[in-house]
């Protein structure tokens, strides 16, 4: 994804943080948060030196990013996503399928036209 999408500043993922607007299962924990000042959605992944070496840090940092950067999000929001230390154990699937029903959680998805209240 091009850099305009990313949150880089500490300022600004402290803000995120600070309006509470978070939920989490035991693998991530996302925080969204209103932003009208872009006209698109930006995003920041955190990975705890205690989740491995640098390798495998990185490794779950990319497929974050390739999750999020395929999914249809709502262009109002920053997203700030943790990665637990039991997110070693999953493989692409089960950490899709866990970024997906934290984003349905928290509203940030787009409705699919033929998903209309049936």
């Amino acid at each position: 994804m091009k850099k305009e999408y990313r949150v880089k500043k500490s300022s600004e993922i402290e803000m995120i943080i600070r309006t509470r607007q978070s939920r989490g299962n035991r693998y991530f924990v996302l925080y969204k948060n209103e932003n009208h000042e872009k006209p698109h959605f930006r995003y920041a992944v955190s990975v705890s030196k205690k989740f491995g070496n640098a390798v495998k840090r990185n490794q779950i940092k990319r497929r974050v990013r390739e999750i999020i950067s395929n999914l249809d999000i709502v262009n109002l929001y920053d997203i700030f996503v943790v990665v637990k230390n039991d997110a070693r154990a999953l493989n692409f699937t089960e950490i899709k399928n866990s970024i997906e029903g934290l984003m349905e959680k928290q509203n940030i998805l787009r409705r699919k036209d033929n998903e209309k209240d049936n």
